[in-house]
């Protein structure tokens, strides 16, 4: 598989596509996060900026929601963006700085949300 794409929804309204590395055991920083129930808490990340990280997944550190394009800009973490595509049979997820910054916007105010991760 070359990544796990997915939706962010609150409530009923999708306001997020999300993109991440495939499943490999849950290994650090190349491996998509499994499903579960997170809390994910506001930080101030020194590469990425203001951000959310995910916390608690077991063994490990350090997930972040952040812009990126193609699985490998992700190490580990959620990529955000508006569209799916494929660039040189890659996976792709497009617009991510425009998706990030409404993504932020959205939740503005708040210091943690709870993120469900489902994979059907």
């Amino acid at each position: 598989m070359d990544g796990v794409q997915g939706v962010l929804i609150e409530e009923t309204t999708a306001f997020c596509l999300t993109l991440e590395r495939p499943w490999l055991d849950n290994h650090q920083d190349i491996s998509c996060i499994p499903s579960g129930l997170y809390v994910c808490h506001r930080t101030n990340s020194p590469r990425h900026g203001e951000t959310f990280e995910v916390k608690d997944v077991q063994n490990r550190t350090n997930i972040l929601f952040h812009r990126g394009n193609f699985k490998d800009d992700s190490v580990g973490c959620i990529l955000c963006g508006e569209q799916f595509e494929y660039w040189n049979n890659k996976p792709m997820i497009k617009y991510s700085a425009k998706a990030f910054i409404e993504f932020m916007s959205i939740l503005k105010g708040l210091d943690s949300f709870q993120l469900n991760i489902l994979w059907c």
